[in-house]
């Protein structure tokens, strides 16, 4: 299992977000607090809100090829 860091500014970082994950078949969930949800569930991360960081967990040894995909969003 890999896990990262991600921050959304906007909904339509969101949306930019979902559609690069839904290529992949890892399945992947993100969390905020108690909050878990499905990473590639649009109305899911609206609810996780903005401008906080949020964790990502992908459930696959080798995502280096997603990492670059959504390398913008990766919190610093």
């Amino acid at each position: 299992m890999n896990k990262m860091t991600v921050v959304f500014q906007n909904p339509d970082d969101i949306l930019e977000f979902v559609q690069k994950v839904e290529k992949y078949p890892y399945n992947m969930d993100m969390k905020r607090g108690r909050y878990v949800v499905d990473a590639k569930s649009l109305l899911g991360l609206m609810n996780l809100g903005f401008h906080r960081e949020i964790e990502l967990e992908v459930h696959e040894e080798d995502c280096e090829d997603l990492r670059r995909d959504i390398e913008e969003f990766i919190a610093a």
